[in-house]
């Protein structure tokens, strides 16, 4: 396996940095017609401010999504609470979105030994075979977000 040197380390790094992640939907929203519809009639915006981890934004269509730049979701329910029209309403909604790790960008991937995303993950969903290559484990992985942050070479994707 070959080893990056430090000039293409960081220039592995800097090139995630221009990856702009699609726009996920918070969980507890059921209906995607109903979410889209009404979302955009809110006035008050209740569920982002209501957001512990405040990692909801709005879009420029008036929806709320997630960004997971710098936390990740905790389902700790406070926006399906502060939601006055009823569009986060089902509590046993997820996430809606897969989380992948992309091996060209994945340090471990390319020899280094990194655990970043692993560390913050709740569920235990990311495995490593041996010391490089960390699989995300679907049937675990919750999609919450927080191993995005803390990845240092961009390498988890989230996808709607």
């Amino acid at each position: 396996m070959a080893e990056l040197g430090r000039r293409d380390f960081f220039s592995f790094l800097g090139s995630s940095a221009a990856l702009k992640a699609p726009m996920i939907r918070p969980p507890y929203a059921g209906d995607a017609m109903r979410f889209g519809s009404i979302c955009i009639t809110c006035n008050d915006k209740a569920c982002v401010n209501a957001c512990e981890e405040h990692i909801m934004r709005i879009s420029d269509k008036g929806t709320p999504y997630l960004d997971f730049a710098q936390s990740g979701c905790t389902y700790c329910e406070a926006c399906l609470k502060a939601c006055t029209h009823e569009v986060l309403y089902d509590a046993g909604a997820p996430i809606r979105a897969h989380v992948l790790i992309d091996t060209q960008k994945c340090m471990s991937h390319h020899g280094v030994i990194c655990f970043a995303c692993k560390e913050p993950c709740l569920e235990d969903a990311i495995l490593f075979s041996g010391l490089y290559r960390p699989m995300i484990e679907s049937e675990k992985c919750t999609a919450c977000g927080f191993c995005l942050s803390r990845c240092p070479s961009g390498a988890i994707v989230v996808t709607a």
